[in-house]
């Protein structure tokens, strides 16, 4: 028996999804009848300063999902590898019967000045927060065609916004995942596929817990600390603030909604 919600009968993909942002949008969907197609690396990077999500952490996303009621398959896979991707994709597409719903949330993030970016930085924060993106989207827009039309949704940023001090590689990431985001929406429009761009403020999670440094590197150029503000008396949101729009984006309800930018900031991007 079906079950009941703004979602039922979908089936959605979410990357990096064993904890985080990428765990609360995969239950607030499921909990709105959403089975689940859950992947992440579950693998460390040398160059972020706060431990990755593990296998158990992607089990964990599994039991929750299950307790409410939907189905779920959950892969570990690197969306870096386009290869290793598309298996886990195309694996949980036959096993759950289709999909209508893609969430490209997957990303990292490193703080530092202009002058501490590595190569290496440079390089994980790209190919994980913007090919990583797009390996998402075109390995499952096929199977949204199949479907006759579908919503994706990736994870921006404010970063994306404007340009934010003392994250270079991510807000390249964030503003290239803004661009290939409208591209897409206009060439997947006539198969009936809507794209669109969340751009959360700081979120509680693991990541957000890495940048510790960011006072530091204020006081280093105090000018630029007003940036960082946000117009609402919150220092950060949560992650089911974000995952309240994503299933807003995700829904019937947004049905005509397509190449545009949701901004869930309290106010950051005003100033």
């Amino acid at each position: 028996m079906s079950r009941q919600g703004r979602l039922s009968g979908k089936v959605a993909f979410i990357t990096g999804a064993a904890r985080g942002q990428g765990r609360s949008h995969a239950l607030r969907l499921a909990a709105e009848g959403a089975d689940i197609i859950a992947i992440d690396a579950c693998a460390e990077y040398p160059s972020t300063e706060y431990p990755m999500a593990t296998p158990q952490d992607l089990e964990l996303t599994v039991k929750e999902v299950q307790a409410l009621g939907a189905r779920i398959v959950a892969r570990v896979a690197d969306v870096r590898d386009e290869v290793e991707l598309k298996s886990a994709l195309d694996e949980g597409v036959a096993e759950l019967g289709g999909l209508d719903v893609v969430v490209a949330n997957a990303g990292i993030c490193v703080l530092g000045a202009w002058d501490e970016v590595t190569p290496e930085v440079w390089r994980d924060t790209i190919d994980t927060n913007l090919t990583g993106a797009w390996h998402t989207m075109t390995t499952a827009a096929p199977h949204l065609i199949e479907r006759g039309g579908g919503s994706m949704i990736c994870t921006g940023s404010t970063c994306g916004v404007k340009g934010t001090p003392f994250f270079g590689p991510y807000v390249a990431s964030k503003y290239g995942l803004v661009g290939i985001s409208r591209t897409l929406a206009n060439e997947l429009a006539q198969h009936h596929i809507r794209v669109n761009v969340v751009h959360p403020t700081g979120v509680t999670t693991e990541l957000t817990k890495g940048l510790g440094r960011i006072g530091e590197l204020i006081e280093s150029n105090p000018r630029v600390g007003g940036t960082f503000m946000n117009a609402l008396p919150v220092e950060r949101v949560e992650v089911e603030d974000i995952s309240n729009a994503v299933l807003f984006l995700a829904s019937d309800e947004a049905r005509y909604v397509t190449g545009t930018e949701l901004v869930v900031d309290a106010g950051n991007t005003n100033f």
